[in-house]
């Protein structure tokens, strides 16, 4: 069992409260995989102090010399990867294969990042007098609080803390407790690769403590979040009063359009991966199946035998699915399954825990498919943080244009057709930050900008690749006569 302390100022320290929490195994809850710190309100005015203390000397840092420790970070990750990949599993319940591609990602970023440190400073301009020269500087905006989710315990954090600190800003890093040992092995690496001290710290505990004071300390300048549209709206709300700058990504209801013309076998593949990888847990999954009449019944049958052939059980075992992360994600997904079936929704598969001995004390589900179901349903309109498929018929791309938009969230959305203007149109007119031909809704590359437009995101600035470091980054303009 891995006891995980806070780290502040280059140091692990244990919380002032003195208590922990405890990380547990969702594929098997009695077994612990680790405890964390329930850190107080002093405990993060501790870590923003370090943080505020470190800002100068790590801005004034050469980018080349910064981008030398991320490097080395990468390396030392992909040293430890096996091992990160376990506490991974048995912490979050991920897959082995999911899990392994999820700390490859996050490997990825800090190389990729360790790259980009040694290109950020500005560009020149042509000045419009003689003798003068004219600037823009990019300088580090400061002290960065990142708040995290736990589905993705490695990869998320990776995204926010490499540029960030690409960028010369310092970080506190608050994840979730639920997967708190997995992110202190990401801090860990950046200890181990020579990281000054008080540039990261790390404080484990609940959103109302911990992450209350992140989004209200005056010291703090930048804080990016990534989680429930709930709190996320009040992370922001908080963070405005003194005018913070704020990054938000939240939850999506993602739609594959299947059209008339797809090709049903690669339709029922792409959704099925969307919808039923990571068990669904992603908040690019695919939740929504917007299928023409015309292949419905098909394509209902295909997708439901898809599902019934998925293998679930515990991540070490590399099935096709793993569990839900706790007691109470699985008791959500079961109430909305209740819901959709009150709704009149027509359950195709799934809808239950699965029997027998191994899945008796995990948090597992069945993946799960409903059809006839209607847009305006609850199982159609809000997020299911779970492996639960809806599918609507439509009469035409029109009418499933109007149902893949017809949702509060933008997150990510798919079309699989084989018509070329149809692909186009759909670019042109879904409402979601990211859009997809013949592609599941979820996975992105890491040089491209990802985010949502309405309630999935603050819609102010995108994470990753190069509009990743933007939000990390303040303009100066330069006027220097000579």
């Amino acid at each position: 069992m891995a006891e995980t302390h806070n780290y502040v100022s280059g140091e692990w320290i244990e919380s002032e409260s003195g208590e922990t929490a405890q990380s547990r195994n969702p594929a098997d809850p009695s077994e612990v995989v680790g405890t964390v710190q329930s850190s107080t309100a002093a405990d993060t005015r501790r870590a923003i102090a370090a943080a505020d203390e470190a800002a100068e000397e790590w801005g004034a840092t050469p980018g080349p010399e910064r981008g030398a420790i991320l490097r080395e970070t990468g390396t030392i990750l992909a040293d430890r990867k096996a091992s990160i990949v376990e506490t991974l599993v048995r912490e979050e319940g991920k897959t082995r294969s999911e899990a392994g591609g999820e700390v490859q990602r996050a490997i990825d970023i800090f190389h990729y990042y360790a790259g980009k440190a040694s290109d950020i400073g500005g560009e020149g301009k042509e000045s419009s007098a003689r003798d003068a020269t004219l600037s823009v500087r990019q300088e580090p905006v400061g002290v960065v609080a990142a708040i995290t989710p736990w589905n993705y315990p490695i990869a998320i954090p990776a995204w926010k803390v490499a540029p960030a600190l690409a960028a010369g800003n310092t970080v506190v890093l608050k994840p979730a407790t639920v997967a708190g040992v997995t992110g202190a092995k990401l801090v860990e690496a950046l200890d181990d690769a020579g990281l000054p001290d008080g540039v990261l710290n790390f404080v484990t505990g609940s959103g109302s403590v911990v992450g209350s004071v992140l989004t209200t300390d005056e010291r703090v300048d930048a804080v990016s979040f990534t989680g429930s549209e709930s709190v996320g709206d009040t992370v922001y709300q908080a963070a405005a009063e003194d005018q913070k700058r704020v990054q938000l990504e939240m939850g999506g209801k993602n739609p594959t359009v299947v059209a008339a013309d797809a090709d049903i076998d690669e339709a029922v593949d792409i959704v099925g991966s969307g919808a039923f990888g990571v068990t669904g847990q992603a908040c690019t999954a695919c939740s929504r199946a917007v299928v023409h009449e015309s292949v419905y019944e098909d394509f209902v049958a295909g997708i439901a035998e898809y599902a019934d052939a998925l293998d679930i059980g515990a991540g070490m075992t590399d099935p096709d699915m793993g569990p839900q992360v706790t007691q109470s994600e699985l008791d959500g997904t079961l109430e909305y399954i209740d819901i959709a079936q009150s709704e009149g929704a027509r359950l195709v598969t799934g809808g239950g825990r699965p029997t027998g001995e191994p899945y008796e004390d995990g948090y597992f589900v069945e993946p799960t498919v409903f059809a006839d179901v209607d847009p305006d349903m609850r199982i159609a309109q809000e997020e299911v943080f779970g492996p639960v498929l809806s599918v609507i018929p439509v009469d035409g791309f029109e009418s499933a244009l109007d149902v893949a938009n017809g949702v509060e969230q933008g997150l990510s959305a798919s079309i699989v057709t084989d018509d070329l203007r149809k692909a186009h149109r759909f670019v042109d007119e879904a409402e979601a930050g990211v859009v997809k031909t013949n592609e599941k809704t979820t996975g992105l590359e890491l040089h491209v900008p990802f985010g949502g437009m309405k309630a999935s995101s603050s819609e102010t600035y995108r994470e990753q690749g190069d509009a990743g470091l933007d939000f990390y980054t303040l303009s100066k303009t330069v006027y220097l006569n000579y």
